[in-house]
C-alpha cells in the first residue's frame, strides 16, 4: 500500500530593506533552494539575479495565493514566501496560516522594523506601544495618546507623520517629539526629529514613505488626558444631550467587563458613549456593534470613534431586534434605549453567549417595570443608582438629584 507523499514545508522568509544582507545563512539557503518564490514587487527588486526566474509577485486577488501555494506543494514543489521584516508582527504571516498550518511552515524572521527603531532610539521595546497606520484608521492612535507614552508606528506614506501630528496637537500634546526613522538598515537611512507642532504648522507631508515614526508623548498645560478607564468627561463626546452621564457610564462600562476578544452589542446606542468607552478599554482584539436607528446619531458615533479611538466598533444603522440578526453572538450587551420592549430583551438574552453579561438601564416607570419583571423571572442584580450634584441655590449651594436609574445586570449561565 502506497503512502501519500508529504508536501514540502512552506518556507516563510522575513527580509529587511537592506535585502540579502539581512538574511541568516539558513534563510539564504532556503531562498536559493526554492523552486517558486512569492513576494511583492518591491522585495523582488532586492533579490539576486540567480533566483529571479523563480519569482512570482502577489496574485490578484490575494486569496488566489493560497490556491497556488496548495497546488504547488501538492506537486512536490519547494515554495518560499518572502515578506517584510518579522512576518508575524504586523506582517502577512497570519494570512498564510489560513491556507497552511503553522506546523507545515519553516519561518525565518528578520528583525522587525520595531526592533530596529527601538535600537535607534535606545528604548526598551517591552515598554513601548507598537502599532501601524498602514491600511488602518488614524483613530487607532487616540487611545495611546497619554503623557509619557512612547510609541513606535509603522507609517503608511509620507503624510503619516502629519496626520499623527494633527491628532496630537488637537488633543493638546503639541510638544511631543516625533522622530521619523527612514529606510533603516540601508545606505539611505535617515532620521529627523521635530515636535508635533512643527510638523502640523509646517504642513509637512514630504517625509520618506518608508519609515517608522517614534513618538515621545508630552502633554501641554491644557492637554485633554483621556485615560483607559471608564468614565470619560461628557464633553469628550459629540452628543445631542442623550448621553449616559459620566458617573453612570463608569459603572455601566465596568459592569460590562471589557476584555480582549470579546464582542459587545450596544442597543439603542445614542451617541455611542458606552460602546466607545468599552472598546477603548477592551482593546483592538475586541469587537463592538453600536446599533442605532437615528441616522444623525449614527454620524455622532462615527465621529466619537474617530475622536476617542474606538477602533473595532462598528456602527449599525437600523431598528432592533432586526438589525441584530446578522451580528456575531455577544459576550456583553448593553440596552440603554428600547429597554421597555419585550422583543429586544428576548432576542438579546437568547443571543448572549454563555457566561456573557447583559446590562439594561431604565429611567421611566415602564422601563423599570420591565426590568423588575425580568429580574423576577431570570434573577441577576437589580439596583437603583442615583447621583446628586452640588448646584447654586441663590447665594448658597445645595445638592440637586438627577433622574434615578434602575439597572438590571444578568449573567447567563455557562451551562445554558
Amino acid at each position: 500500500m502506497k503512502t501519500a507523499r508529504k508536501s514540502p514545508p512552506l518556507v516563510v522568509i522575513g527580509m529587511q530593506a537592506s535585502g540579502m544582507d539581512s538574511l541568516t545563512m539558513p534563510a539564504t539557503r532556503a531562498l536559493f533552494e526554492a523552486e517558486v518564490i512569492f513576494t511583492s514587487r518591491r522585495i523582488a527588486g532586492l533579490l539576486p539575479e540567480a533566483v529571479q526566474a523563480q519569482v512570482r509577485t502577489w496574485p490578484s486577488p490575494f486569496r488566489v495565493l493560497g490556491e497556488e501555494i496548495a497546488s504547488l506543494r501538492q506537486q512536490g514543489k519547494r515554495v518560499a514566501v518572502v515578506l517584510t521584516g518579522s512576518p508575524f508582527w504586523y506582517g502577512a504571516g497570519p494570512l498564510l496560516t489560513r491556507w497552511v498550518p503553522p506546523e507545515e511552515m519553516v519561518v525565518h524572521p528578520a528583525p522587525s522594523a520595531f526592533s530596529l527603531a527601538a535600537a535607534r532610539m535606545g528604548w526598551p521595546l517591552q515598554h513601548v506601544r507598537t502599532l501601524t497606520l498602514h491600511g488602518r484608521r488614524g483613530a487607532c492612535l487616540e487611545r495611546h495618546i497619554l503623557p509619557g507614552a512612547r510609541l513606535l508606528i509603522i507609517g503608511e506614506n509620507s503624510a503619516t507623520p502629519l496626520k499623527a501630528a494633527r491628532r496630537l496637537v488637537r488633543r493638546g500634546f503639541s510638544q511631543s517629539r516625533m522622530t521619523i526613522l527612514s529606510w533603516m538598515g540601508t545606505r539611505k537611512e535617515s532620521r529627523e526629529t521635530l515636535t508635533a507642532a512643527e510638523i502640523a504648522e509646517g504642513n509637512r507631508a514630504d517625509f520618506p514613505g518608508f519609515h517608522v515614526l517614534a513618538v515621545e508623548v508630552k502633554a501641554d498645560a491644557q492637554a485633554q488626558i483621556l485615560p483607559l478607564a471608564p468614565g470619560l468627561p461628557d464633553e469628550a463626546f459629540v452628543h445631542d444631550g442623550q448621553i449616559t452621564k459620566r458617573s453612570l457610564r463608569a459603572v455601566t462600562v465596568s459592569m460590562l467587563a471589557p476584555r480582549p476578544h470579546a464582542v459587545l452589542w450596544d442597543v439603542g446606542a445614542g451617541c455611542g458613549s458606552v460602546a466607545v468607552e468599552w472598546i477603548r478599554i477592551a482593546g483592538p482584539e475586541a469587537r463592538g456593534y453600536a446599533v442605532e436607528r437615528d441616522e444623525k446619531r449614527c454620524r455622532m458615533i462615527e465621529e466619537n470613534i474617530d475622536r476617542l479611538g474606538g477602533v473595532g466598533l462598528t456602527v449599525v444603522h437600523g431598528e432592533a431586534p432586526e438589525a441584530l440578526a446578522d451580528l456575531p453572538a455577544p459576550d456583553a450587551v448593553f440596552i440603554g434605549g428600547g429597554v421597555g420592549r419585550e422583543d429586544i430583551l428576548d432576542f438579546t438574552l437568547a443571543a448572549l453567549n454563555p457566561g456573557g453579561v447583559l446590562i439594561a438601564n431604565a429611567v421611566t416607570m415602564e422601563g423599570e417595570t420591565q426590568l423588575m419583571n425580568r429580574h423576577a423571572r431570570h434573577g441577576g442584580d437589580l439596583v437603583r443608582l442615583s447621583e446628586n450634584r452640588a448646584e447654586a441655590l441663590g447665594r448658597m449651594r445645595t445638592f440637586r438629584p438627577a433622574l434615578a436609574i434602575t439597572q438590571w445586570r444578568y449573567v447567563k449561565d455557562r451551562a445554558a
